[in-house]
């Protein structure tokens, strides 16, 4: 099997990713958490330009759905039309933690290498039109080189991956693939097969108002409620205190006011037990500490991903198709746990196993996010090899 390397279409990479991030398409987890889906009109933009693009390399069944996917379907090869079809996604959207607006990206020329950053005041949204990027060039090479063989290739970009809801509404009626690949990760040779389990949590809290002045005896204060319930997690066990396989608690939202107060919380683990235990401290905590406060308390879980590593465990061919893409492409594979999770997540847990794929990017939701060209040309190769292997398979 001939390795296929495209690093002569770096330029081509390049120009497309530049175009792709300067595309303002940050998603809203409010609206998200409504049903809102698109959560932000803006991602239609985006969907709108890649359309196009698809229809241009003869992609055929290209629509984008009311809730803003776009699926399309690259025709297999003469010959090759038995092949068992696959599905590459990757998100439309971008993280709203950071603005997305007026991204300038800058290219730093190092170690033979093309860095691309924003200018420091907005994320650079590499996660994940790195990924988009990646596929649409995949998409591109295949379109100018008929000699290389392949099966049906389903495309999907899905809105309001970074909301947790990217999957809320797929268009599982037009997928027909039983495998898909996510390209969603980060550094070169990511190949991830594993991620949290995940739930979104709410705790609230209720207390009594009344007049400061006349306040003793009477007064139960949410505040100070929210506030002993934050201090008391475990500290070792939070975003900033945690990495490789541990868990955490991650409080991202309190709003409070004397009489009621509410704290947006995840919780993540890699195994169900961890995940329970957490949910368990969780309300084991707050009832304390309204019992302490003389106040009342509600927690609410409400699951948004399982760990995948079970179900893909069932279908090995899925995975070490994507190594032997790897391994022609000149890469070492690294196996390491995703500390989130993708749209491959969900799609697993419905039944479409769905490894994710490295881009180059690195530093996600960040203003110093950035991206290797090196590496997003290599995420390429991949794809364009992965293509070959399933086509042989």
């Amino acid at each position: 099997m001939n390795f296929i390397n495209t690093l002569s279409d770096k330029k081509i990479i390049l120009d497309r990713f530049l175009s792709y991030v300067k595309i303002c398409t940050t998603s809203n987890s409010e609206n998200a958490d409504k049903g809102i889906q698109p959560s932000t009109t803006q991602q239609f933009d985006l969907a709108n330009i890649l359309v196009a693009e698809l229809k241009t390399l003869g992609a055929i069944d290209v629509q984008i759905t009311e809730h803003c996917y776009v699926y399309a379907k690259i025709p297999a090869t003469k010959g090759f039309e038995n092949i068992p079809p696959f599905a590459l996604l990757a998100h439309l959207d971008t993280s709203e933690e950071v603005s997305g607006k007026n991204i300038k990206p800058i290219l730093t020329e190092t170690n033979g290498d093309t860095i691309i950053t924003s200018d420091g005041t907005t994320l650079l949204g590499a996660d994940d039109k790195a990924g988009i990027t990646a596929i649409m060039s995949t998409l591109e090479y295949l379109y100018n080189h008929k000699e290389i063989n392949h099966g049906v290739i389903e495309i999907c970009f899905s809105p309001d991956e970074e909301t947790g809801h990217g999957m809320d509404n797929v268009p599982l009626h037009l997928i027909t693939s039983k495998r898909a690949y996510t390209v969603d990760g980060g550094d070169l040779g990511e190949l991830e097969t594993e991620c949290f389990n995940a739930y979104k949590t709410e705790v609230h809290f209720e207390g009594v108002s009344c007049h400061t002045g006349t306040a003793k005896g009477k007064m139960i204060s949410a505040i100070r409620m929210a506030s002993h319930f934050i201090t008391n997690l475990p500290t070792n066990e939070l975003p900033e205190t945690t990495e490789g396989y541990q868990g955490f608690y991650a409080p991202l939202n309190m709003t409070c006011s004397i009489e009621n107060a509410k704290i947006i919380m995840i919780l993540r683990d890699f195994t169900t037990d961890g995940i329970e235990n957490k949910k368990s401290i969780i309300e084991k905590l707050a009832k304390e500490t309204a019992e302490l406060f003389n106040g009342k308390f509600n927690v609410y879980h409400e699951l948004q991903y399982l760990n995948m590593k079970d179900e893909l465990s069932k279908y090995p061919e899925i995975v070490n198709d994507l190594i032997k893409a790897y391994e022609l492409s000149q890469i070492k594979p690294k196996f390491i746990p995703i500390r989130g999770g993708t749209d491959g997540s969900r799609l697993t847990e419905i039944g479409i196993p769905t490894p994710n794929i490295f881009t180059g990017g690195h530093d996600f939701h960040s203003k110093t996010e950035w991206c290797s060209l090196n590496q997003l040309s290599k995420a390429v190769d991949v794809l364009i090899n992965l293509a070959l292997v399933i086509s042989k398979s």
